[in-house]
């Protein structure tokens, strides 16, 4: 059997910054004038190994801070570590910062050999690929314009088609993949299957569960600046939810890393979950929008809200298909006769996909008390297409003919919906299809 080569080694890799308090601080100590330490040391890396083969498509996720950016840069050569050995082998091309060595005087042809020639190609190489690069980019006339009168997105096409048309051995992607309108969001997917097709190197990072559940055969877990673990995209996805809401157990040998103050906290907070004590989310954690528009009488007022996987542990990303429950807790601040409990569910564009009530669903037609709490669940099969998603929620009711509004919480939680196989429109049929 061939022994496989390595595209990139990364040993013991550290990142530390020193954090100041003021910026008189970092002059003292820059030029010896205080007696201790007036830095704060703040690891983004501690300790992270990476072994990335030729031909491999790897994802990174983890949660924001995790040092997952952080990662890409050093491998790149934006950022030196603070210690550990990398080798690369292979020329890279980085989607990192899109643009980034564009002049915004020049117009687009003139930036292209710019970045060619700072990427290593000759002139008469860059001839060979122009075509393909302004096929791809489609902005017409433009190229020809200088790059400050662009729009945003006529700029982020031009510069992800000059970094994908370069023939590179390793594509470094760092949520690029995302830019433009959903045309040329297609034809980035289709390129980057065919960079998997050809046996390219591909290290991943996105937020995009989907994504990385689709193109990704080996995904590693950053929590913090350490790796927590590395295994199949649904390993590592049913980890991730599991850090999410801190129910993630750490391996024994990665304990030791756990050094710095904050770090030692969430070691502490896991401790007292494992003793039965009650362990408080993040907002973050559990996708709650703590500015959501809310407006109401406050007579029924939602006091909780969160959403469980079909193991019941609160989470804010759902696997397609699988089932769900959205929770509710709503106290009553006077009596009411028929209270409504609803919710609707839209796209990030505001579009309303689905939603009920429980006066639809013929679930709760009773009147209730000022003080009475209820908690209400609605449980249901996650048929949505892959994405992100935003939950509103509502108490409401009649009394006689007049439609009250008690409390409304708009776009209050985010949901992402994971998948590798997304069909046409809004939600999936689930064909059984035959062919004979």
């Amino acid at each position: 059997m061939e022994e496989r080569q390595l595209a990139i080694s990364a040993e013991q890799i550290t990142k530390v910054y020193k954090l100041y308090d003021k910026p008189s601080d970092r002059l003292k100590e820059a030029l010896g004038l205080s007696r201790g330490k007036l830095h704060k040391e703040h690891y983004a890396l501690k300790g992270v190994d990476l072994s990335i083969y030729k031909g491999e498509t790897v994802g990174i996720i983890g949660t924001n801070g995790s040092g997952k950016s952080t990662i890409l840069k050093i491998i790149t050569g934006v950022l030196n570590p603070t210690g550990g050995n990398l080798n690369v082998n292979g020329r890279i091309s980085a989607l990192l910062e899109l643009g980034a060595g564009f002049n915004m005087e020049y117009n687009g042809i003139e930036n292209i050999y710019l970045n060619g020639t700072m990427m290593g190609f000759s002139e008469k190489e860059i001839d060979a690929k122009l075509q393909n690069i302004l096929d791809f980019a489609d902005i017409g006339d433009f190229v020809y314009q200088p790059c400050k009168t662009y729009s945003s997105g006529m700029f982020v096409r031009l510069a992800f088609a000059v970094a994908i048309n370069i023939e590179p051995e390793i594509l470094i992607v760092d949520e690029a993949l995302s830019v433009g309108d959903v045309f040329f969001q297609a034809k980035c997917y289709h390129k980057f299957e065919e960079f998997k097709q050809m046996g390219k190197t591909i290290l991943f990072v996105s937020h995009d569960l989907s994504s990385i559940a689709k193109y990704c055969d080996r995904v590693i877990l950053l929590n913090k600046g350490t790796k927590l673990g590395e295994g199949s995209p649904k390993e590592m996805i049913d980890a991730y939810k599991q850090v999410l809401v801190g129910q993630y157990e750490i391996p024994q040998e990665e304990e030791s890393l756990l050094q710095d103050e904050e770090l030692n906290k969430k070691a502490a907070q896991s401790a007292e979950q494992a003793s039965g004590k009650k362990e408080k989310l993040s907002a973050e954690v559990l996708g709650i929008n703590e500015k959501a528009l809310e407006y109401g009488t406050k007579d029924g007022e939602i006091t909780e809200f969160y959403v469980t996987d079909k193991k019941g542990t609160k989470t804010s990303a759902i696997i397609k298909g699988e089932e769900f429950t959205l929770h509710m807790k709503v106290k009553f601040n006077n009596d009411i006769p028929a209270p409504i409990f609803a919710f609707t569910l839209k796209d990030k564009h505001g579009t309303e996909i689905t939603g009920t009530n429980s006066m639809i669903e013929k679930a709760f037609l009773d009147s209730v008390k000022k003080g009475d709490e209820k908690e209400i669940t609605f449980t249901q099969n996650l048929d949505l297409q892959g994405g992100e998603y935003l939950i509103s929620l509502g108490v409401t009711g009649y009394e006689g003919d007049k439609f009250q509004v008690y409390h409304r919480l708009y776009d209050v939680l985010n949901l992402t919906v994971v998948s590798d196989k997304n069909t046409v429109g809004y939600y999936d049929m689930n064909s059984k299809v035959i062919v004979k």
